[in-house]
């Protein structure tokens, strides 16, 4: 209805004397689209972190029906009849973010036009029912009864995929990877992830076997009080430059970063053994956040202002987590805070040399968001072969589990004990989300492509981490990412910003110097 209403029939239109052009008329009605998105954002984060657990179903209606509405108001005729006219009257009559915008906006559009919105809303529908019994199954490791919902939600992925794949003349699974990062290709992909799966046993094996060489850790002794992990968390985002007037730090069974437009939320989640885990799921899901908090503010309600793709978003969570917060400049920073936050000895035991040989501790373990970065991109190899095969039916879901357990026996050497620590830890496949996993792995060699450039070109950066001050870092990152946008593709932002296309070299190069040569900074 608010299509059939809002939506003009005409493509030039007077309120009072002012004549309002196609292009925008297209950017009021992607304004009222934002806000949408961001109702679902908030929607979404309440379902994954405080939602009681009855209301699932009408929840999964409501979110389906947004959703629904959403797809109805960017796939009514009069939207096409708008882009077409804007296109053709383009010239020179945008400015450069504006043709981005535009064609923004037709991407935006050919992705939703390519499905049906009875198929958004059951898959809507589909992947809430589904994450709410996934959260039950992971904590009771139990396959079995959550197969139905995975089946359901992988069938209508499967459709989805189709669809698209016939209106973007693409593999079913090359449209997925397009809908997380806007141009990605398997054949981008797959030269990069072969020379991580020649290189990384190798690789693994050689920092292992130097770090047994190493005198051993001395351990830190728990327990570590919840609440004093929060505090640590909030001070650490906050020295990152987190505005916490625009978001928020809340716990949930998977941590993420959600939310909307100036309300970015943030997860993580805490166990009193251990305090890292938590703390550098804060610092990752931060990175995520920096960037959202960065995008332009004049193009914030416009798809041209929206992160430009997963592996950027990716790339900016782990340059933070990874690069520069395992890094002995920030350990150097960081380790008289940390004594204070536990009310720990200043023993050799908290001292940065002990607390650095935790923070880069290389061990091959089962679940993946707690994995080292030498290991992590082995988890990555592993889903994207999976999560192609069950896109392209090659790999029925009751195999899942053992194809999974192979595929971690295979490149790190374990033997999964249960699905809990198996193919049930991660979201990413309870909620339809099949062509994101790549991104984690791309975004980890972009991270340590853009690291060594900022530090390269702002030379103050690697001294004021040291202080603390994650200002000039920032700053770089802002100028260079964030306040691009989608005003240019992935590809063309990390050239510009690195002066090299996407490879794996300054990733490797980066492991080789931090966990072989040991070097001062790394």
């Amino acid at each position: 209805l608010w299509a059939q209403q809002h939506i003009p029939q005409s493509v030039h239109l007077h309120y009072g004397s002012t004549m309002t052009t196609a292009y925008q008329t297209l950017e009021r009605h992607f304004a009222r689209l934002s806000s949408l998105s961001d109702a679902l954002g908030i929607l979404s984060w309440d379902k994954e972190v405080i939602m009681p657990h009855g209301a699932a179903g009408r929840r999964a209606d409501t979110l389906a029906t947004l959703a629904g509405l959403r797809h109805e108001i960017l796939t009514a005729p009069a939207m096409a009849d708008l882009l077409a006219t804007a296109e053709a009257q383009a010239g020179t009559a945008l400015s450069a973010w504006q043709k981005a915008n535009l064609a923004e906006m037709r991407r935006t559009h050919t992705h939703a036009t390519a499905l049906p919105g009875d198929l958004v809303e059951a898959l809507t529908q589909a992947t809430t029912r589904s994450e709410m019994a996934w959260r039950e199954a992971r904590e009771n490791s139990d396959y079995a009864s959550f197969l139905p919902h995975l089946t359901e939600v992988l069938n209508l992925t499967r459709q989805t995929a189709a669809a698209k794949a016939q209106a973007l003349g693409l593999s079913p699974y090359d449209a997925l990877l397009d809908s997380f990062d806007p141009g990605t290709r398997q054949a981008h992909i797959d030269p990069i992830f072969t020379q991580l799966q020649k290189d990384l046993p190798g690789l693994i094996a050689t920092v292992l076997e130097k770090q047994a060489s190493l005198p051993a850790m001395q351990p830190l002794q728990g327990p570590f009080a919840i609440p004093q992990q929060e505090a640590l968390g909030r001070r650490l985002m906050q020295r990152l430059g987190f505005d916490m007037t625009r978001g928020r730090l809340d716990v949930s069974t998977h941590p993420f970063c959600g939310g909307a437009t100036y309300d970015v939320r943030l997860t993580t989640r805490y166990q009193e053994a251990d305090f890292i885990p938590a703390m550098m799921g804060v610092l990752h899901e931060t990175g995520h956040a920096m960037y959202e908090q960065g995008l332009p503010a004049d193009w914030v309600s416009q798809p041209v202002g929206q992160a430009g793709g997963m592996t950027l978003h990716e790339s900016q969570s782990l340059l933070i987590e990874m690069q520069v917060c395992r890094s002995r400049a920030f350990v150097e920073w960081v380790a008289p805070h940390l004594r204070e936050a536990f009310s720990a000895p200043n023993t050799t035991t908290w001292q940065p040399e002990n607390l650095h040989r935790h923070l880069t501790h290389v061990q091959p373990g089962f679940i993946r968001v707690d994995a080292d970065e030498v290991t992590y991109p082995a988890h990555i190899l592993v889903r994207y072969q999976l999560e192609k095969a069950m896109i392209s039916g090659d790999l029925p879901l009751a195999d899942l589990p053992a194809a999974f357990n192979d595929g971690i026996h295979t490149l790190l050497g374990l033997k999964v004990p249960n699905d809990q620590h198996g193919c049930l830890q991660d979201i990413h496949w309870p909620e339809g989300l099949f062509g994101y996993f790549p991104c984690y792995a791309l975004g980890a060699m972009a991270a340590a492509q853009f690291r060594a450039a900022a530090y390269k070109q702002a030379p103050d950066c690697a001294t004021a981490v040291a202080n603390g001050d994650f200002g000039p870092l920032m700053h770089w990152l802002r100028t260079n990412v964030h306040s691009r946008a989608s005003s240019a593709s992935m590809p063309q932002i990390l050239n510009d910003a690195t002066g090299s296309p996407l490879t794996a070299e300054a990733y490797l190069t980066h492991i080789r110097r931090r966990y072989l040569d040991r070097a001062p900074d790394a």
